[in-house]
């Protein structure tokens, strides 16, 4: 797996001993809210990093200057791999927020991902719920291109009934983003 870099992180494969700070946001219930699983215990993180350690779908994304993990990115090509789309995702430690990683990791993965592998397009998908979410992905400049009503259920009341969410989808074709400004100056920063 290549190694990414920033000015700021290290956008690389999972690592086994990458459990401990993995384990801090994924223990969190305002990290995990919107995700298709619940928090994490200690021993369900060792083996979350073990398995993510093996698939090359997740990226470690860490601080430059100590090495900390601090969040991670999801890129996994679609099927048919002949339409050349992929499927971007993240999550972040809290204490990290608003501090701009998560743009800075993203826009460096799209540039990998467009310039480096010929990937056609990219989309995403988030609860209209995570308003930060959608918001950074209207900060990459994806287009928003539905809301999908009641897609799916990660989670149950309280009597055992799903909870129903909606869904946000995103897209953005390599030829937009490569004319973007965005991509230039991103490419100035690496």
């Amino acid at each position: 797996m290549e190694v990414l870099e920033t000015q700021r992180l290290t956008i690389r494969g999972f690592q086994p001993e990458d459990w401990e700070d993995l384990h801090e946001y994924l223990s969190r219930e305002e990290v995990v809210r919107y995700e298709p699983y619940g928090v994490f215990d200690e021993q369900g993180s060792q083996a979350e990093a073990l398995r993510r350690s093996a698939d090359p779908a997740f990226w470690a994304v860490c601080l430059k200057e100590s090495g900390k993990m601090i969040g991670n990115l999801y890129f996994q090509q679609q099927e048919p791999l002949t339409f050349r789309t992929g499927e971007l995702g993240y999550v972040f430690n809290s204490a990290f927020h608003n501090k701009g990683y998560a743009a800075e990791a993203c826009q460096r993965l799209l540039e990998y991902a467009f310039c480096d592998q010929q990937v056609r397009r990219v989309t995403a998908h988030c609860d209209p719920r995570n308003t930060p979410s959608w918001r950074l992905l209207e900060r990459l400049q994806l287009r928003r291109e539905g809301h999908l009503l009641q897609t799916g259920y990660f989670k149950h009341d309280h009597e055992g009934h799903p909870l129903w969410h909606d869904t946000y989808a995103y897209g953005i074709l390599d030829s937009e983003w490569l004319n973007s400004s965005q991509a230039d100056s991103q490419r100035r920063k690496v």
